[in-house]
């Protein structure tokens, strides 16, 4: 007895359109074909179809098939090592739902580490300081990465952090400098309690000064260029000591 493509695809379970793909990938011999032109399909392409049926649902792709042959009913070393990818992939996705849970519970971003949203979402940051701590996290080593944590966990905010936020990109020197007179002071109070922050790129994995000019570049594409300045600016008057008379 013999089967047409239609009556194949049925008996497997599959698709006509499957069952063509198979022949045109080369997973399924072509059949030979009656008078009129039609094919028929025998036991062995019935068990054949089967068996791709079966290895595709247990998670192999049609390249991995191929790559078997058709000979062995039992290939133990690709089961072996499909146990393994799916130990795997199990595993990932169950990471993942546990970082799900903890960005559902705590209302965290989805664009943080899971045991870095917390402080972050804590530090009530803009949008700009947001953004630069999502790079931070990129570059930075397991040292350089707690000092943040700890200090986002804790971040001080007053008056002049929202000055700085809010400061418009055409501000005046005069505002500027008011808004620098008073970061300095902070930032030295905020070094003072973290001093790593001091050397936060210490560890980067990919060294120092790769994560350094991550950072510059990082406040150069997020803040406007009255904050640049004053980032600038303030860089070198938090290297003096505090009360140098500068006239």
């Amino acid at each position: 007895m013999a089967w047409s493509t239609r009556e194949l695809a049925e008996l497997a379970g599959t698709s006509l359109r499957a069952v063509r793909h198979y022949h045109e990938v080369g997973l399924l011999e072509e059949p030979e074909r009656r008078a009129n032109g039609y094919k028929q399909y025998g036991v062995a392409h019935l068990v054949r179809v089967l068996r791709i049926k079966r290895l595709t649902d247990l998670g192999f792709s049609l390249s991995q098939i191929a790559a078997m042959g058709d000979a062995d009913g039992h290939p133990a070393d690709a089961l072996r090592t499909l146990d393994a990818e799916l130990a795997a992939t199990i595993e990932r996705l169950q990471r993942a739902r546990v970082e799900l849970g903890l960005i559902l519970r705590q209302s965290t971003p989805t664009d943080l580490p899971t045991d870095f949203a917390p402080a972050a979402a804590d530090a009530k940051l803009s949008d700009a300081d947001r953004a630069f701590v999502v790079v931070m996290t990129r570059v930075l080593g397991p040292r350089g990465m707690q000092a943040y944590a700890d200090m986002l966990q804790n971040f001080p905010t007053g008056p002049v952090t929202a000055e700085f936020d809010n400061l418009p990109a055409d501000a005046d020197e005069r505002t500027r400098q008011d808004v620098i007179e008073r970061m300095v002071p902070y930032l030295r109070a905020l070094y003072a309690e973290y001093p790593v922050l001091k050397d936060l790129h210490a560890d980067a994995p990919g060294g120092s000064r790769f994560s350094a000019r991550t950072a510059g570049k990082a406040v150069n594409d997020l803040y406007n260029p009255a904050q640049i300045d004053v980032i600038r600016r303030v860089q070198p008057l938090l290297r003096e000591t505090p009360g140098t008379d500068h006239d």
